[in-house]
């Protein structure tokens, strides 16, 4: 390990480390509700991304009361906090503890296309994806694309934790390294929800309203002859389904992808997003600026729903 990340100015990582370290120790529910506690703590303090947050559910889903969105939102920051712990759980967590979470549907899907050829995996970024990355690498080995941490030393440990368990790790920018492993036969995990405008970007439908997005997915699709798969990696808490822990199931390869036209392709790929995150609102990430630099009309849906302090919807 480089001897800079003893320095002093990363003693509160270290430390923030090893309290994940032992919560990952007690038994899930525990840990469940701990992380509710700590989405809970983020809820109240972080109120930027509380903003952010609440401004992208009021444009997803404009059929919702004011209340029942606030709740979307207090929920949302929940699964954010126990997301966390979760992260832990499939840095560090034990095979066996692992496997006594998972549930696994429709996986043929995924060995049966790569029996054919090449597999591109549609992800989106749910709050459970790191540990649902664990569960598929038992699997199988995959391959991650990440965006790299901010904090150097998180960045460290996070990267080999993901070489180690999932197989490879590859960050976003490494185009190159995506392309020769899904050429060389491996499943990689790719996901372009998030804000993106830079080339390539398009400004494409999410939720009806247009979002600048990366078209990456079919290209790469066309570059490497792969199929693309979506998948989907969430929390089961016993309410909508009697099991507890961790959803992992891949759909059918999507036919006819990729086309000639990047627009449809990608406001198909972002239709089946929504449809899937339309069953676990809560656990979906909403606080990072999806709408931001609108380019249709050159708006600022954040700055104008800030002037307006969130008041569109009648309770």
């Amino acid at each position: 390990m480089p001897s800079k990340f003893f320095n002093p100015r990363y003693w509160p990582t270290w430390l923030g480390v090893g309290i994940l370290k032992l919560i990952i120790l007690l038994p899930w529910s525990v840990q469940m509700v701990l992380g509710k506690w700590l989405g809970i703590l983020i809820y109240s303090v972080a109120s930027s991304r509380r903003k952010i947050s609440q401004i992208n559910l009021e444009i997803a889903f404009p059929e919702l009361s004011k209340a029942d969105l606030e709740k979307l939102n207090r929920d949302h920051f929940i699964s954010m906090g126990q997301g966390l712990i979760e992260a832990a759980l499939g840095w560090w967590g034990s095979d066996e503890k692992i496997e006594k979470l998972a549930h696994v549907e429709d996986f043929d899907y995924l060995r049966d296309a790569l029996k054919d050829g090449n597999v591109i995996m549609l992800g989106a970024h749910f709050s459970s994806l790191e540990v649902g990355g664990r569960i598929m690498a038992l699997e199988m080995p995959i391959h991650v694309t990440y965006r790299p941490h901010q904090n150097a030393l998180i960045e460290y440990l996070v990267a080999l934790q993901r070489d180690t368990k999932y197989g490879k790790a590859i960050p976003k920018s490494r185009i190159r390294d995506m392309i020769k492993s899904i050429k060389n036969g491996s499943p990689v995990w790719y996901a372009t929800d998030q804000n993106y405008r830079g080339k390539g970007s398009l400004p494409v439908p999410f939720f009806g309203v247009d979002a600048p997005t990366n078209t990456g997915t079919a290209r790469l699709a066309k570059m490497t002859n792969a199929k693309v798969i979506p998948c989907i990696t969430v929390r089961l808490t016993g309410k909508n389904d009697s099991r507890k822990g961790y959803l992992i199931k891949t759909y059918p390869p999507l036919e006819n992808f990729p086309s000639d036209d990047a627009l449809n392709d990608t406001t198909r790929l972002n239709q089946i997003l929504e449809d899937l995150i339309k069953e676990y609102p809560d656990q979906y990430l909403w606080t990072h600026k999806r709408y931001k630099n609108y380019k249709t009309e050159n708006r600022d849906f954040y700055k104008e729903y800030s002037k307006s302090q969130l008041s569109g919807h009648k309770s």
